[in-house]
């Protein structure tokens, strides 16, 4: 079955169908270097353009339709606005309603943050549903957690909405099930002699000092909070977002081993690792390594992807 993949990010979600026996013919992403990163691993049609712009009749006819839609609007991390967030990107939903409406896939995948569900008392996630509902889509949904669901120790939480045309697909789709986490921390992380000094904190860098007071176990991922230093204690990654790696907030630091003056940042193979993303995916060479962190940390969690698109590959084998 072809899928068709918008704000694809860098392909996150079209490897776990993929993975699952499905095929990405289109994809539509407005951030130039993610195309970049896009195009250095598929060879789908990708339009590197604003969605606003696309004519649904002009996209290619696909089956399935995939969706990680911009969070920040929705997001705690962010200003939580809406479908009323002042850069536009809350109502980017009804972009995909224009265009599902012409398509009419029989599958629809969304994604988002697990605030969704919450944000405007609810009133928000009622509105996307009820304009599904109104195209004669069958929903369901859930929020899944990449450590619970992916086998992936990461802190991570999402909405995923499911939507099927044929309503008996619907009632045979669930979503997996929990399973054991068994990856470690450690299993995410790259040999240390291959990372680069560039990614190390020195006795130059402002917070050195309380980098060092706090950061000595080995076995766990930190945080520089502004202010003071996080330990996640619950020996997953937090959740990574696109602003780490920059110098400020929630920066993942790690100092695995167990020295003062050997503290890092996490480096963006280690993120993407830590998305579940395999290990011979393609960084172009031009893309700087803040870029690299910005597409991790806007991406999703692969292994939760795929397998979600195989419980929704057996629904729709009859």
């Amino acid at each position: 079955m072809k899928c068709a993949s918008f704000f694809t990010g860098v392909g996150g979600i079209d490897i776990g169908f993929e993975k699952a026996g499905f095929d990405t013919i289109f994809a539509n992403e407005l951030d130039s270097f993610a195309a970049q990163t896009i195009r250095a691993n598929f060879d789908f049609q990708l339009e590197n353009s604003d969605i606003n712009g696309l004519k649904p009749k002009e996209i290619p006819d696909f089956d399935i339709m995939l969706a990680g839609f911009p969070c920040q609007a929705f997001s705690i991390a962010g200003r939580r606005q809406g479908f009323n967030d002042d850069k536009g990107r809350g109502n980017l939903f009804f972009k995909l309603e224009e265009i599902f409406k012409v398509k009419k896939p029989q599958v629809i995948l969304l994604e988002n943050v697990k605030n969704l569900l919450t944000h405007d008392n609810g009133n928000t996630l009622k509105v996307i549903l009820e304009k599904l509902k109104a195209q004669k889509y069958h929903v369901k949904f859930q929020v899944l957690n990449a450590s619970t669901h992916g086998n992936i120790p990461q802190n991570r939480e999402r909405i995923y909405i499911v939507c099927f045309k044929d309503a008996k697909a619907c009632d045979r789709f669930t979503f997996p099930s929990a399973i054991p986490l068994t990856k470690t921390i450690a299993d995410m992380l790259v040999p240390e002699e291959t990372i680069p000094e560039r990614f190390y904190y020195t006795e130059k860098s402002a917070m050195h000092a309380a980098l060092v007071n706090e950061i000595k176990d080995a076995k766990t991922i930190y945080q520089w909070r502004r202010k003071y230093v996080r330990a996640n204690k619950s020996n997953l990654c937090p959740t990574l977002t696109a602003n780490m790696g920059t110098g400020g907030h929630n920066v993942p630091l790690v100092n695995v081993q167990g020295k003062a003056n050997t503290i890092r940042k996490l480096t963006p193979r280690e993120c993407f690792n830590f998305q579940g993303f395999p290990a011979d995916f393609i960084f172009p060479e031009n893309v700087s390594v803040s870029n690299l962190y910005k597409q991790a940390g806007n991406s999703v969690v692969v292994p939760v992807i795929e397998r979600i698109a195989l419980e929704i590959k057996k629904a729709l084998q009859v």
